[in-house]
């Protein structure tokens, strides 16, 4: 087996390092510049990690899963997906970008993760206290994944006709919001034109031309940039400066 992962602020690596950590299994970011139709054409089975956005898979994970589509197909998967509170199917629909019966899914769960996006008034971030004991339960349940993949148990959360209708409710409206979030970060009058935003973003979103930082509309809504800005200068989706960022696990903000 072998892991793939997107991580926008470091939740979902965490999670991909220590699963493939445990099991012993490489682990890689769907960022990195390797060779991965060699690398998925060796293995039998993969681990794909992604957050769940709006009960659904982010677009930049969607995206990576189609350009290898013929090179999965017969693969057995094992389906990692963060999330805030509930996603009802976060982790099922994974499946949604295959063809019927393209691939065997022998395990699949949702793992609770803290906050990390920042800059919206009614999601406030956790403190270190609460993001502490959030994180050693995902540690524990890491750690049942993987026991449970080693003696062979099947499990598929979220596959349920339950948590399909839950995570049809909550995803009805995420195609208008990943589409809205395109083009919704702004840069305010604190930005120093650092440029850190530029190499971090995973889609090359932010571009510096002319002496300006312009976009591309071409957000994925990982919240790296608005977590990364030194200067607290960049806001998705509402203007709301930013008061405190999320770090990471294991750092304070």
């Amino acid at each position: 087996m072998i892991t793939f992962y997107f991580s926008g602020t470091g939740n979902t690596k965490y999670i991909a390092e220590l699963f493939s950590q445990t099991l012993h299994i490489e682990c890689h970011s769907i960022e990195e510049r390797i060779d991965f139709e060699a690398l998925i054409a060796s293995e039998e089975s993969i681990c794909f990690c992604y957050p769940v956005h709006g009960s659904r898979v982010p677009r930049v994970m969607r995206e990576f899963v189609v350009r290898y589509l013929a090179l999965l197909k017969g693969k057995k998967l094992v389906i990692l997906c963060t999330q805030l509170v509930f996603s009802g199917d976060g982790a099922r629909a994974f499946t949604d970008i295959f063809p019927q019966d393209f691939v065997k899914v022998i395990y699949a769960e949702h793992i609770l993760m803290p906050n990390n996006v920042c800059n919206l008034f009614f999601m406030p971030l956790a403190k270190d206290e609460k993001v502490e004991k959030c994180v050693i339960k995902a540690e524990q349940k890491v750690q049942l994944i993987c026991k449970e993949i080693a003696d062979g148990t099947i499990c598929r959360r979220g596959f349920n006709p339950v948590s399909r209708f839950l995570g049809l409710i909550q995803g009805v409206f995420y195609p208008g919001f990943e589409r809205m979030g395109l083009n919704r970060v702004w840069m305010d009058e604190d930005c120093d034109k650092c440029l850190l935003c530029v190499p971090v973003c995973p889609m090359k979103n932010i571009q510096f031309s002319d002496g300006e930082l312009t976009t591309r509309a071409n957000c994925t809504i990982c919240c790296r940039c608005i977590n990364k800005c030194p200067q607290k200068a960049i806001a998705i989706f509402l203007r709301t400066k930013v008061k405190k960022q999320y770090k990471g696990i294991g750092s304070t903000s």
